[in-house]
């Protein structure tokens, strides 16, 4: 336990170590020049967030969103732990964002890594949140914007973005109906379909889906009695319960798979009804589990694609935008929105004209972050595709090969529990400390970690009876890595170590 001499840590202090030239009079009066200072296209999970993440650090931001009425899309279910972590940074009347969603969701206490068997436990995870959140993306867009809403955040619908151009001093934004809006930056969170990345012409290169399976919200009189079922002669199928009596269910039959790009266009236009979705479900398992209602459906494909580069000029991608894949484990929301965390921050301190180079367009930029972790993402997704879809004795074999690994809890259940729920994700290298995630500290002041973080700028996390605390300061009661202190990011990853007997300066 570090308990070294007494240390005063101020904002100036932090400023330094960023390398910064403060411009703490920067005001947020965008005047007649600009409409706002962020524009963020999309007003889906990830580009809700990131206004959620800017407004919070005290940036005008706006979101328009194209199509007018989202309350039947609802393909992403999933929230993972460390999503969580990052709305549980964002306080409301229910202590924050995070608790309110896992009041309205479901917690359940595993996930599964290609609707294999044996799921993956994350109950011993080192997280305030040891559980996969079923949330219907409804939900999650509700509970997003009455948050946005309330902090006087506009939210403009159908406002569909045809073209834009970018100067020195920001960039304009035109709608289909020829309305212009002025900002200083832009984020593209409109979906694999981004009109902000064709705006850009940027390149989207990728894999095109070779299988087709079906995916719906349903109601079910009598649910299957395994959440995922796999027959290497009829298809899988899988049925998760959500809120409200609803399951989701998905899966293929050996027909969707081996498609050529055109025969995967053809199938994603064949929406399932209800009488087929039966006719499926029967097929699979002799039994249509009493389907009564179908909410919603659609086809989901393993089509695998990444952004050539995240950010051109003043304009940035994030989520769906810079990255599709296969939806499997409910990684692409979450992926999103921790693009949207690790992007806010960032974007934040250089519309301040705090930023230091190596944030905008260095080492800890957000195109060099976030795109190896897109490019993980893309690996996972199709490594699960094979196994799920892979309906010959071979794939059996390695489905109960890795089912196997996954159900001894070793190395290969720890690999995968970590990458999935985001708490394994890191920006570190060759081992270092810094750029890896601190976990939810319990500190002296009897708050913790996350939700003391700064929205805008660092806090310095001290470890020891004796240091002193601030407003950038904090001690935490529990040791991490037998460490003097570590200095944190607002999304949550250390920026920076000291390991006792160093001095706490600016590096």
């Amino acid at each position: 336990m570090f308990t070294g001499t007494a240390l005063s840590l101020d904002i100036k202090t932090v400023e330094e170590y960023l390398d910064v030239k403060t411009v703490r009079e920067a005001s947020t009066d965008i005047g007649g020049k600009m409409d706002t200072e962020v524009a963020i296209i999309g007003a889906g999970p990830v580009g809700m967030a990131a206004a959620a993440f800017l407004h919070r650090a005290g940036i005008a931001v706006r979101v328009f969103e194209a199509n007018p009425d989202r309350a039947g899309q609802s393909r992403a279910t999933t929230i993972h732990p460390r999503t969580l972590e990052l709305f549980d940074s964002i306080p409301d009347e229910r202590g924050s964002l995070a608790a309110r969603m896992v009041a309205a969701g479901n917690p359940v206490p595993a996930t599964h890594f290609a609707a294999l068997p044996n799921r993956l436990d994350y109950r011993g995870l080192d997280t305030s949140f040891p559980f996969v959140l079923l949330l219907p993306q409804p939900e999650t867009e509700r509970l997003l914007a009455e948050y946005l809403a309330g902090q006087g955040v506009v939210v403009e619908p159908r406002w569909k973005l045809a073209g834009l151009t970018q100067d020195e001093q920001g960039v304009t934004i035109v709608s289909e109906t020829g309305d212009t809006r002025r900002a200083g930056y832009v984020i593209g969170a409109d979906g694999a379909h981004s009109a902000t990345r064709h705006a850009l012409g940027l390149g989207f290169p990728g894999t095109p889906a070779s299988t087709m399976g079906f995916l719906a919200d349903v109601k079910l009189e009598r649910p299957p009695a395994q959440p995922h079922n796999w027959d290497c002669e009829r298809g899988s199928y899988s049925a998760l319960p959500l809120p409200g009596g609803i399951y989701r269910i998905f899966g293929h039959e050996p027909g969707d798979t081996g498609l050529t790009p055109e025969e995967a266009a053809r199938r994603q236009a064949q929406i399932p009804d209800e009488a087929e979705l039966r006719a499926t479900l029967n097929r699979l398992a002799d039994d249509d589990f009493g389907l009564t209602e179908v909410i919603w459906a659609s086809r989901t494909g393993d089509a695998t694609r990444h952004a050539e580069q995240y950010r051109v000029g003043r304009v940035f991608l994030a989520g769906d935008a810079a990255h599709v894949h296969l939806p499997a484990g409910g990684q692409g929301l979450n992926v999103g929105v921790q693009d949207a965390a690790n992007l806010a921050w960032k974007l934040a301190a250089e519309v301040r004209g705090r930023a230091p180079r190596r944030i905008i367009d260095g080492p800890q930029s957000y195109d060099a972050e976030r795109r190896p972790i897109a490019a993980r993402l893309a690996a996972n997704t199709l490594a699960q595709a094979a196994l799920m879809v892979t309906f010959t004795p071979g794939g059996k074999a390695l489905r109960d090969l890795m089912s196997d690994l996954i159900g001894r809890n070793g190395d290969t259940a720890d690999e995968l529990r970590g990458w999935l729920s985001g708490l394994d994700v890191s920006y570190a290298e060759d081992g270092s400390l810094a750029g890896r995630r601190v976990p939810n500290l319990p500190l002296a002041d009897g708050r913790t970690l996350h939700r003391a973080l700064r929205p805008d700028r660092c806090t310095l996390v001290v470890f020891g009876t004796t240091v002193a605390e601030g407003e950038n300061v904090v001690r935490s009661t529990r040791d991490w890595h037998d460490l003097a202190a570590v200095l944190v990011r607002p999304d949550g990853y250390a920026a920076e170590v000291w390991t006792p007997g160093e001095e706490i300066k600016a590096r």
